[in-house]
C-alpha cells in the first residue's frame, strides 16, 4: 500500500527503511511490535478500515506489552470516493478502549506532523487519524515540535456554548462559531487533539464556564470521542452540560465526496451550528412540571 499511504517518496529515499507487506494488516502489526522490542521505533501506516483486520495483534503484540508503535491512520473518517469499503468509522471506538494506546487527531497538516513527531518519541502505543485529501492548507515547512500528550488547545474564547472538535470537525467548529457569531451566540472552540488521553481539566473547566459542550467526530457514536466526554462529565456530575454529540451515522456510509456527507449529517459549519443553536434554544424552553409533563388519562368505558 505505498502508493496510497504515501510512503512511495520515502521508499525511494530510505529503500532499507520502508516494507510493503502488501495487505497483511496482522502481520504488518506482529511485524511493527517485533520491530520495537529491538529498540527500534516503527510506524505502522495502515488505513483506518483496515487496521481492524489487525485488531488482535494490535491488543496482544502492541498493547499487551505496551511496545512503542506509531500507528499512522489514513483515511479516518468519511473517505469520501474510494467508496462504502475504506469509510474510516470505527476506529476511534476500537482504539480507546485499549490500556495503554494514546488516540489522537490533527486539526491541520502541520499539527499531523507534530502528532507524528509526538507518537515517535512517546514509549508506548500510539494512533494518529487522519482524512484522505488535502487539508486545511496550514504549513509544513516549519520545524516539528512535539506536543504534550492529553493537552488540548483553546481556540476561540466563547460565553454561551463550547464547541469541542476532534481532527477534521475542528475547522469546522470555527466555521460554525463565525456563524453563531452573525447571531449573537458566543461559542468557544476546542481543538481536543486527543480521545485518549483527554485533556479533562479544560473540558471541565469550559463545561462549566459556558452552557454547555457540543462535541463533533467523524466516526460512529459508540465508543468515541463524544462518549468519552460525556463519561467525563458524569464522573463529575456535569453530565446536564452535555449538549450535543455530533457523529458519523449508525449505519454503512456510501460512495460520495467528502463535503457532501459531512453537510448531510450535519458535520460541516453550517450543520454544526444548526444543530448547536438549536441545542441552546432547548435550553431556554421551561422544564416539563408534573402537571404539564403528564397527559390526561384514558377516558375508561
Amino acid at each position: 500500500m505505498l502508493e496510497g499511504t504515501g510512503l512511495t517518496p520515502v521508499h525511494q529515499k530510505h529503500p532499507d527503511r520502508v516494507f510493503d507487506v502488501g495487505i497483511a494488516e496482522q502481520h504488518a502489526v506482529t511485524f511493527a511490535a517485533g520491530l520495537a522490542t529491538q529498540g527500534i521505533k516503527p510506524i505502522a501506516a495502515i488505513y483506518s478500515t483496515f487496521l481492524q483486520r489487525g485488531f488482535d495483534s494490535v491488543v496482544h503484540d502492541v498493547v499487551v506489552q505496551d511496545l512503542p508503535v506509531v500507528f499512522a491512520l489514513d483515511r479516518a473518517g468519511f473517505v469520501g470516493d474510494d467508496g462504502k469499503t475504506h469509510q474510516g468509522f470505527i476506529d476511534v471506538s476500537y482504539l480507546r478502549c485499549l490500556p495503554n494506546m494514546v488516540v489522537s487527531a490533527p486539526k491541520d497538516e502541520r499539527e499531523l506532523r507534530d502528532l507524528l513527531y509526538t507518537g515517535v518519541r512517546h514509549n508506548g502505543p500510539f494512533s494518529v487519524r487522519y482524512p484522505r485529501g488535502s487539508g486545511p492548507g496550514a504549513p509544513t515547512d516549519q520545524p516539528m515540535r512535539e506536543i504534550p500528550i492529553g493537552r488540548a488547545e483553546v481556540l476561540r474564547e466563547g460565553t454561551d456554548v463550547t464547541l469541542l472538535g476532534f481532527g477534521t470537525t475542528v475547522a469546522e467548529c470555527v466555521k460554525a462559531a463565525d456563524i453563531l457569531d452573525e447571531e449573537g451566540i458566543s461559542a468557544a472552540v476546542v481543538n481536543a487533539r486527543f480521545a485518549k488521553p483527554l485533556d479533562a481539566d479544560l473540558i471541565l473547566e469550559w463545561a462549566r464556564r459556558t452552557k454547555g459542550i457540543v462535541t463533533a467526530e467523524e466516526n460512529v457514536r459508540a465508543g468515541g470521542f463524544g462518549e468519552g466526554v460525556l463519561d467525563l462529565l458524569a464522573e463529575h456530575e456535569l453530565a446536564d452540560r452535555f449538549l450535543l454529540g455530533l457523529t458519523m451515522p449508525d449505519a454503512i456510509v456510501d460512495h460520495g465526496p467528502q463535503p457532501t456527507f459531512r453537510k448531510i449529517w450535519e458535520l460541516d459549519g453550517a450543520g454544526i451550528a444548526a444543530r448547536t443553536r438549536e441545542a441552546i434554544q432547548h435550553l431556554s424552553l421551561p422544564k416539563p412540571t408534573a402537571e404539564s409533563g403528564v397527559s390526561d388519562p384514558l377516558p375508561t368505558t
